[in-house]
């Protein structure tokens, strides 16, 4: 199906879409339909496979034909599904009528009965949303972060011997090196990261209230939660949530997606930094010929990938949050609020995407200025106080905090050579004395992480 991209509501699937396109294999309206159409099928054929004597003389010869019909899917098939709906007025229920209808044309119209044996539309649904979700995961999310996480190390590892003046409430604070503070974006990554994965995805297949009660009165002889267990964890390789009403818990979804926006979270936090460091000139940004950066001022350079970065992971984070908070929550047995929220999961995850693209090509577009900030250490050698006044407690001198709080905290800061003299005049041995001196703003970065 076709995307105008002139006339698209949502960004993604206009503006953004040359970036954003990859995603749609997974969560578009034809993703959705072909992975539903999946479920049918598999089902179907698990149930080939559990020895009801109804299907005992089906030919497992032509389940091939049958998975076919998803293996192969394509738009006019799709476009055929949504006819279907305008009739049903219900998008499972076409899917059903879809799959029927071609096991008539294929000669398997015997069996047609069996095809959403016993099941609600949710058993579909809560089965192909997780699987689209597995698989985008898998095949985009996790690679783009992974690329973007060795870049960030990449840098940390490039960077890691660049003194640079630390600043706290964004003042003057105890020197630190470049490459230890993109350290702590990437260790943080690697700490939510090793969370997320471990979150199941999770799936529910039970039955109008979870209870099987339509498997059960046709079949009591048959161990249904076993045989769900069975389709949803190795046939699907999903987990499946056993105790539910009609529709998943979601719990594991949403931890999944609040997992994604704590990771979100802190890669603002490193665009934020990055951009503040820009704004002092501790980074160069590269001139690209024929870029423009304002429609008035010529002259300007602008670090616009990672402002674009922060407010696509700002949106992606907005609709995070609603789907982690909404999706649990269902009235009763089940109502129908979570069915247009969980339409969107792919919303967020394709604003994610172009924040990790955004970072990445922002990086690429910057260079350490090392002059500059070299020449903030030479301007705030007030930083190196800290150190004195330890070394100064543990010779026992009386009141070193103060000593050096009267030295620092005046107008007009101390440089080197006040500090010099002030070492000069104080009441510990020579050797004590070399070691103060070897205290700078270079040099007084603590150990190396």
């Amino acid at each position: 199906m076709e995307c105008d991209t002139l006339h698209a509501i949502s960004p993604i699937d206009g503006r953004y879409w040359g970036k954003t396109q990859g995603l749609g294999t997974y969560f578009s309206e034809f993703a959705l339909i072909n992975y539903r159409l999946m479920v049918e099928v598999e089902y179907f054929a698990a149930l080939c496979e559990l020895g009801l004597p109804q299907l005992a003389d089906f030919p497992q010869e032509r389940m091939g034909e049958l998975r076919a019909l998803y293996l192969g899917f394509d738009d006019a098939n799709a476009r055929l599904v949504k006819a279907i709906e305008l009739q049903t007025n219900h998008d499972v229920k076409a899917v059903e009528y879809y799959l029927k209808e071609r096991m008539d044309e294929l000669g398997l119209g015997k069996w047609r009965e069996f095809v959403h044996f016993g099941l609600t539309s949710q058993d579909i649904n809560n089965t192909a949303f997780p699987s689209m979700l597995k698989a985008a995961v898998h095949a985009v999310y996790y690679p783009h972060l992974q690329a973007l996480l060795d870049r960030l190390l990449a840098c940390a590892q490039d960077w890691a011997e660049i003194p640079m003046l630390g600043r706290t409430h964004g003042q003057p604070a105890s020197p630190t090196r470049l490459g230890k503070e993109i350290l702590v974006f990437a260790s943080r990554i690697q700490v939510q990261l090793a969370l997320l994965q471990r979150i199941p995805i999770s799936a529910k297949f039970g039955g109008a209230t979870g209870n099987f009660n339509a498997h059960h009165v046709a079949y009591p002889e048959v161990d249904w939660p076993a045989f769900a267990d069975h389709f949803v964890g190795v046939k699907l390789g999903l987990e499946r949530s056993r105790v539910t009403t009609q529709i998943d818990n979601y719990d594991n979804l949403g931890a999944i997606f609040d997992a994604m926006r704590r990771i979100n979270i802190i890669l603002i936090d490193f665009c934020r930094d990055i951009w503040t460091y820009i704004s002092l000139e501790y980074f160069r940004q590269a001139v690209i010929p024929g870029e423009v950066g304002s429609s008035a001022m010529p002259h300007k350079v602008n670090p616009i990938d990672f402002e674009n970065a922060e407010g696509n992971l700002g949106v992606a984070n907005a609709l995070f949050a609603h789907l982690g908070e909404k999706l649990p929550i269902s009235r009763l047995q089940r109502d129908l609020t979570d069915s247009t929220v969980i339409r969107n999961i792919g919303v967020p995850l394709a604003h994610t995407e172009m924040a990790f693209a955004s970072i990445l090509k922002g990086l690429g577009r910057i260079s350490v200025n090392q002059e500059v900030i070299h020449a903030d250490l030479e301007r705030h050698w007030v930083v190196v106080a800290e150190g004195i006044q330890t070394i100064l407690r543990r010779e026992g001198v009386p009141d070193a905090y103060e000593l050096l709080k009267d030295l620092t905290r005046r107008d007009v800061p101390p440089r080197q050579q006040e500090f010099e003299e002030f070492i000069a005049r104080l009441p510990v041995s020579a050797e004590v004395k070399r070691e103060l001196r070897s205290i700078t703003p270079f040099t007084y970065t603590g150990v190396k992480i």
